[in-house]
């Protein structure tokens, strides 16, 4: 195994993670203002960004998850025991000591277990209760007749505002994790170059420098 520095992060999933990010941002500040917390926007203004952020972000995830299938890079974000005692122990206390980090990435696996079970929750739990509360709430004067609408409606409402919190929390572990280890810049320019230090096999240098020498520095 020797480390090198190879492009780990296509262009398309770079544009995908900083997009997310805008529209999230934009959501949540957007979501704070309808609930009364500020008053950057009126009323309307706010639920006209909100609805517009939103259903750009669900079209951005249909093209998301149309891309993890058909690249096969959803073998990234599948999770594992295998090593989460360490990095869990890591994150605890090892990184107070300064010890190193126990995970190595790798070309084929290139998110922790932690990382990788983190991700697999928000997209299989947070995100769908965020998308179908959301289109529940958006399309409620299709079914405000039905018997007792405004109490379903106010679950519906605890639902979605539950995910939007839940969400605020992993965007804010988020960050903080860009915070430890190595220095913020690092932590970052993976996506926005698309490269980083990754662990090879020879075969994968091998494979690389022949077929995708640019991918590979």
């Amino acid at each position: 195994m020797a480390m090198r520095r190879v492009k780990i992060f296509s262009l398309f999933e770079r544009f995908w993670h900083w997009s997310q990010m805008l529209l999230i941002v934009l959501l949540l500040i957007t979501g704070f203002g309808l609930h009364g917390f500020h008053d950057l926007f009126t009323f309307k203004q706010a639920v006209t960004l909100h609805t517009g952020a939103a259903l750009t972000l669900l079209v951005l995830w249909a093209f998301g998850t149309f891309w993890l299938f058909t690249t096969r890079n959803w073998r990234h974000f599948i999770p594992t025991v295998h090593g989460m005692w360490g990095v869990l122990r890591y994150y605890s206390f090892g990184i107070f000591k300064g010890e190193r980090h126990p995970y190595r990435k790798a070309y084929w696996c290139k998110h922790n277990p932690l990382q990788a079970t983190a991700y697999t929750m928000l997209t299989l739990v947070l995100f769908p209760a965020i998308w179908i509360s959301g289109l529940i709430y958006l399309f409620y004067f299709a079914w405000r007749n039905v018997p007792h609408a405004t109490e379903y409606l106010q679950g519906v409402a605890m639902v979605h505002t539950a995910a939007a919190f839940a969400i605020l929390t992993f965007v804010f572990i988020h960050v903080y994790m860009l915070t430890t280890g190595h220095s913020f810049r690092d932590h970052v320019m993976p996506m926005v170059t698309g490269f980083d230090e990754v662990d090879l096999t020879p075969e994968e240098e091998a494979y690389l420098r022949k077929d995708q020498p640019e991918d590979i520095r």
